[in-house]
């Protein structure tokens, strides 16, 4: 028989709920081992979000190395540099009032491959240091805090009645970090880890020397990485706008137009042309005037070699007059040029060649050039005749050679963008000065 006002208790079921309380706690903290990336914690996600503002410039920052942070890919670690990370973190509530911390973290770093159009940044995977880090730090911070609302609510047990009340903060979401600066330090605790390992050194030679050779042994790799980073055999373009063509002739259809400074790995050479890797397997070829040569190649800009007679020497002018263009060329067909006819001053002379042919009609045309751009009525073209059995004839427009005497075209470009008949007699097949 039951008593009254005694609520009825069934302590058969008193085992129960401490072994399912016991399960539950059992199974928070196996999580918690088995996963490096989240944690749970007895304070609110409230609370929880409010500690991680604290903790934002430690959420993203430059990697000191990677070994030791990120697991090995499909390259070796020794092969990045510039190593970044990112972090993020997803607070949720759990059933007994407390909350659930998970950390994703992403790492990134320059790979450098020995083919530099290869190289770039790569995303990592994260070995789980940097989130046990960011939730040490975060568990801190919570005791730290925990410690100063009850200093807080020690001194104020008695508020004074003049002080008006104040208002609770409100919750604040941990926002999303920005990525970082390179001067951002990595974290409170790496860095009291660095510092402890600096204090060992100094405490033990014997490490001491140990850390010698290996800053030593860094300093040759990091050589090594500049050198793979900056390889020996690359041209740089000279100006922008100089076109890069499929195949190593004045007429070829230009494939794109390269950018000041932009580099490209040299796989040939002649005495005309730069055989270059753009891409991958694409390839092209770029007129070497236009291009700045690999140390030790001289470049076709600089003077003359001595026993090489310059171009002025092998040629004049024999007459010159403005005429209907003699040609089909649609840019120039039926209008006015001025044709300049030109002779060898030797007919034996074995420089005359398509070199020196393009040097002396380049001298020609900046002439033109000039005195064009001062007649406005002038004709709207230039056409250059070798009188030669060999010879042939070079045309330009008035609006291209303006284009070029402004800058906006290289030489290149300018060759690119003329008239040549027949286009063999500019052209040389000089053999490969590489091979």
């Amino acid at each position: 028989m039951r008593s009254q006002g005694r609520p009825f208790v069934s302590y058969k079921l008193w085992p129960v709920a401490s072994v399912a309380v016991f399960t539950f706690v059992v199974a928070l903290c196996v999580a918690a081992q088995t996963d490096p990336h989240e944690r749970p914690f007895l304070q609110s996600k409230a609370a929880v979000e409010k500690a991680l503002t604290a903790l934002q410039p430690n959420l993203a920052g430059r990697l000191p190395v990677l070994d030791g942070f990120a697991n090995p890919g499909e390259h070796p670690l020794e092969r990045y540099q510039r190593g970044y990370y990112q972090s993020t973190v997803q607070v949720s509530s759990t059933p007994s009032g407390g909350s659930l911390v998970r950390v994703s973290t992403k790492v990134t770093a320059w790979y450098v491959d020995p083919v530099a159009s290869r190289s770039g940044y790569e995303l990592l995977i994260s070995n789980g240091r940097i989130e046990a880090d960011l939730l040490d730090q975060l568990r801190e911070q919570l005791a730290n805090t925990s410690t100063d609302d009850s200093s807080k609510r020690a001194s104020v047990s008695t508020p004074k009645s003049a002080e008006p009340a104040t208002e609770a903060e409100p919750t604040i979401s941990a926002p999303a970090p920005k990525f970082p600066s390179t001067d951002r330090p990595f974290s409170s605790t790496l860095s009291q880890g660095l510092a402890s390992e600096e204090r060992e050194r100094a405490s033990n030679p014997e490490a001491d020397k140990a850390g010698s050779a290996l800053q030593a042994e860094a300093r040759s790799l990091e050589e090594i990485v500049k050198n793979q980073a900056h390889p020996k055999n690359l041209v740089a373009v000279k100006k922008s706008g100089t076109p890069v063509v499929a195949a190593p002739s004045l007429n070829a259809k230009p494939q794109f137009l390269a950018s000041m400074h932009d580099e490209f790995e040299m796989l040939d050479f002649n005495v005309d042309w730069v055989h270059i890797r753009i891409s991958g397997l694409s390839r092209g070829w770029i007129w070497r005037n236009s291009v700045e040569m690999p140390d030790g190649i001289r470049d076709t800009d600089a003077a003359p070699a001595s026993g090489l007679t310059p171009a002025a020497d092998l040629f004049h002018v024999a007459r010159e007059e403005t005429a209907p263009f003699p040609g089909d060329w649609e840019p120039l067909r039926g209008k006015s040029v001025t044709i300049i006819s030109v002779q060898k001053i030797d007919e034996n002379a074995k420089d005359a060649g398509p070199k020196a042919r393009l040097e002396y009609t380049k001298s020609l045309l900046e002439k033109s050039a000039k005195e064009m751009a001062q007649n406005a009525q002038g004709s709207e073209g230039v056409v250059v005749i070798f009188d030669s059995a060999d010879g042939g004839l070079i045309a330009a427009t008035n609006a291209t050679l303006q284009q070029w005497r402004a800058g906006t075209l290289s030489d290149s470009a300018l060759w690119h963008k003329c008239f040549f008949d027949p286009p063999e007699t500019f052209e040389s097949t000089g053999s490969s000065a590489s091979q």
